[in-house]
């Protein structure tokens, strides 16, 4: 008999409801799709019936990619065991794009969202469990306390909504708090119009002390005094949106260019 395994994250979702508002929660089968930690297949099964073109289930445990295997009549390859984190989407799709749908694992959840942030260019859309205060952190709006880093990584390039509260009850073993099932949809934005590596520096560096004002957590980035009597640094980065954090990128690489020059 299987049993979760507290080393994976594991909780097994046991609601068939709740299993099925999930999967009809991603906007459509037509394309490639990837489960992350099926476990013993609830969302699998519901899956297959709809058919999409090209459909991949990872799990980094042996015994659950060896189960879904005998219990499932598909090709054996479908069921791939892998660290997602370490997972290579072209091998499966090339340069196609695809859709991430799963209970995921609780203890590698924000990277799986940060996963989806560097493959922004395949990734269509992400329907995914996550532990409800981590779900409404992704989410999160400017003037929020809960907004921070990965509110901003993700909105920048993806739109998203938390659907639907899930209790403890549904899951075995409960976990010790509430869940929540989030869609993100990918955005029009291609390439934020800064340098990105500086503006992941900006973002971290904000979020460090996050009660302070910008012209004292971003001091050491910041080669002009002048520039951090700006308005713009005068804010916390909790009040800043995601296009602000942009701007401030900006103002930064051009002081600090001129200042090489």
């Amino acid at each position: 008999m299987l049993r979760p395994k507290k080393s994976y994250g594991q909780h097994f979702l046991n609601s068939s409801t709740i299993a099925e508002k999930i999967v009809n929660s991603l906007s459509d089968y037509r394309g490639n799709i990837v489960e992350v930690g099926p476990g013993k297949g609830v969302l699998t099964s519901l899956i297959l019936d709809k058919k999409s073109k090209n459909f991949i289930a990872v799990d980094a445990d042996d015994d659950m990619v060896e189960y879904l295997q005998k219990n499932f009549n598909q090709n054996a390859d479908q069921f791939v065991k892998a660290n997602f984190l370490r997972w290579e989407p072209k091998e499966y799709f090339g340069n196609e794009s695809f859709k991430i749908i799963g209970n995921f694992p609780y203890n590698i959840s924000s990277q799986i969202v940060f996963k989806a942030i560097e493959w922004r260019h395949s990734v269509d859309e992400l329907v995914g469990m996550f532990q409800k205060e981590m779900a409404e952190r992704i989410v999160a709006k400017p003037g929020s306390r809960t907004y921070g880093v990965i509110s901003v990584f993700t909105q920048a390039f993806f739109e998203g909504q938390v659907l639907f509260n899930v209790s403890p009850g549904s899951f075995i073993p409960p976990p010790r708090v509430m869940s929540a099932v989030i869609r993100l949809k990918r955005n029009k934005t291609d390439k934020l119009d800064c340098d990105e590596a500086i503006f992941k520096t900006v973002v971290k560096n904000s979020f460090n002390q996050r009660r302070k004002m910008l012209r004292n957590t971003l001091k050491s980035l910041i080669k002009d005094e002048l520039l951090l009597k700006d308005e713009l640094f005068t804010k916390r980065p909790e009040n800043l949106s995601v296009e602000e954090f942009v701007g401030i990128t900006q103002k930064i690489e051009i002081i600090n260019n001129e200042l090489r020059k």
